[in-house]
């Protein structure tokens, strides 16, 4: 069976780093669900790549030959255009989408592509409605500056809020609900665990042909330098996507990707180690080795959905 429909999972912040149990958490945490994807083997470069009969797992090229630190801003464009964004642009540049960059993520995105192409597209994660009534201020939010963003804000598909979160229609940025609850007071949205919001993604996964969602907080861990608090994010990543995989229907392609690395050392923050990468579905092991840098992915996935890959500039 070839796969006719595409989920992105995107984890901000995720490298393939060294096997070190001191210093990467990706090396010692507790994640059922991603060791039987992989057959057991750990998401650190002495494994990768691999393919097996479920998933395939590489690195993927976030330097793209540009000096310094890979960032989120520059990473996240270049994923979803296949423009070398940081060369583009002249540097690494992030947390937020590049000024100059702007329309070419807002317009040139898979998600706007593939809306262009007649695909229905659908972006995930909930946004606080009020957060982007202002998109369209001189000076926006600065969660609304996010390279993802931009891209969903482009091709017109932000449009989860409270009430889709409340109906399970929509996933926090966080996975869970706990971030809505506690720092902004909506109690009435629900508590839900891991577990159930990567059922809530699958749902939607299999009404589209498109899905994006867009996770945070592995790079607000990495930041903190703080082993458990890596593990903790991992595990919670773990435990999401085996409430995921299992509600999928069959042509759906998983694509579990970052942008830069960061996570995976806690010595060091953001890192120039290649960006995490996870093909699961049909056709995973032949696409997978397409896939050597960030801007593979988006001709990559344009192809699965039989979209025509635009001219890059």
């Amino acid at each position: 069976m070839a796969a006719s429909r595409v989920l992105v999972v995107f984890l901000d912040g995720v490298g393939v780093g060294d096997d070190a149990a001191a210093t990467n958490p990706l090396a010692i945490a507790v994640t059922p669900t991603l060791d039987a994807l992989l057959d057991g083997r750990r998401l650190v470069a002495s494994a990768l790549p691999y393919s097996g009969t479920r998933a395939s797992a590489r690195g993927l090229d976030a330097v793209l030959g540009v000096d310094g630190l890979p960032q989120s801003g520059t990473g996240q464009a270049a994923l979803l255009t296949g423009v070398n964004a940081a060369r583009v642009f002249g540097r690494h540049f992030g947390p937020y989408g590049p000024t100059a960059l702007r329309p070419i993520i807002a317009s040139d995105s898979i998600l706007a592509r593939a809306r262009r192409a007649g695909r229905k597209v659908a972006f995930a994660t909930a946004y606080p409605a009020h957060l982007v009534a202002m998109a369209s201020a001189e000076r926006p939010p600065l969660p609304l500056r996010a390279s993802i963003v931009i891209a969903a804000l482009g091709a017109g598909v932000l449009t989860r809020h409270e009430p889709e979160l409340i109906a399970g229609d929509a996933i926090a940025s966080e996975i869970t609900h706990n971030g809505w609850r506690e720092r902004l007071g909506r109690t009435d949205i629900p508590a839900i665990s891991a577990e159930q919001a990567g059922r809530n993604l699958a749902a939607i996964a299999n009404a589209h042909d498109l899905t994006l969602f867009a996770h945070y907080s592995t790079d607000s861990a990495g930041h903190l330098r703080d082993m458990d608090a890596g593990i903790a994010a991992w595990q919670r990543v773990d435990t999401f996507i085996g409430g995921l995989l299992p509600a999928l229907v069959d042509d759906v392609l998983v694509a579990i990707v970052s942008d830069h690395g960061n996570l995976e050392d806690v010595r060091a923050q953001h890192t120039r180690n290649p960006a995490l990468c996870i093909l699961s579905g049909p056709g995973h092991a032949t696409l997978a080795a397409r896939l050597h840098a960030l801007t593979d992915v988006a001709p990559v996935l344009l192809g699965v959905l039989e979209v025509a890959v635009e001219s890059q500039r």
